[in-house]
């Protein structure tokens, strides 16, 4: 009877890949139901971790996207000056870098957090002098310094443009993490702990059934012996008293104390 009520009452049989392997009582119930809660509280943080990532991912690839069209114009725009300053001032290449000992367009990093990811942020800034201010002083000086101009403004959008390009990579791979943490969470730890608490509570109510029916053929079992002892004492001839008021006959004397 157990066995088909317990088929009945779960539909079919869980193997143990379909539940967690415990014994069923009221404590192991507890704390699966505290387990469940955190396993919910849980999906809930890393889905909106997960959208949080999504959200700053659209950014950063329409940002890429804005800055690759006005870089293939910079560069086109960088390309024209320095025709114009080749065509002016000749080859003014060697005289540039016999005058530069260090370059003074640097690039720092620095990390910017995102919903606890750790995103990578270059940032090219200037410093000192450029070293060849007084390149093309004869001739074609304000078409170098246009040219440089252009060119030091590309080579900023390009180290913007690698900050993006890495943040994106970064992103991309956090973000299909997350999702298959919460696909996880969500289509396989909190079913697996469901069906757990549905198996314990079957299990339970499949003993108190079992602990009524005990019970109750107890009862039955006494009510039957009871039956039996009275028929034998009224075939001797012995009535029994069903509501006896005290044990033995006549009347208690006074007990004074």
């Amino acid at each position: 009877q157990r066995r088909v009520h317990g088929e009945f009452c779960s539909g079919r049989r869980m193997s143990g890949k379909d539940k967690i392997n415990i014994f069923p009582s009221r404590m192991a119930l507890t704390q699966i139901k505290i387990r469940l809660k955190g396993a919910q509280r849980g999906h809930s943080l890393l889905k909106k971790k997960s959208d949080a990532l999504t959200l700053r991912f659209r950014a950063v690839l329409k940002q890429i996207i804005k800055n690759k069209t006005l870089v293939g114009e910079i560069l086109k725009e960088a390309h024209f000056f320095y025709s114009e300053s080749k065509f002016i001032a000749g080859n003014f290449g060697p005289v540039v870098v016999q005058n530069v000992d260090k370059a003074n367009l640097k690039v720092r990093s620095a990390k910017e957090n995102v919903a606890g990811v750790q995103l990578p942020v270059f940032e090219a800034y200037t410093e000192g002098a450029t070293g060849f201010e007084l390149t093309g002083l004869a001739k074609g000086g304000q078409k170098i310094r246009q040219c440089s101009e252009a060119w030091t403004k590309a080579v900023k959008l390009l180290v913007e443009l690698a900050s993006l390009q890495t943040s994106f990579v970064t992103l991309d791979e956090v973000i299909k993490i997350t999702n298959r943490r919460v696909n996880a969470i969500e289509h396989v730890i909190i079913p697996r702990i469901e069906r757990t608490i549905d198996y314990i509570s079957c299990e339970l109510d499949e003993r108190d059934r079992e602990e009524f029916f005990r019970l109750k053929k107890i009862q039955n079992k006494k009510a039957v012996a009871k039956a039996l002892r009275e028929e034998e004492l009224a075939a001797m001839g012995v009535v029994v008293d069903e509501n006896p008021t005290q044990a033995l006959p006549g009347e208690d004397p006074d007990v004074l104390f």
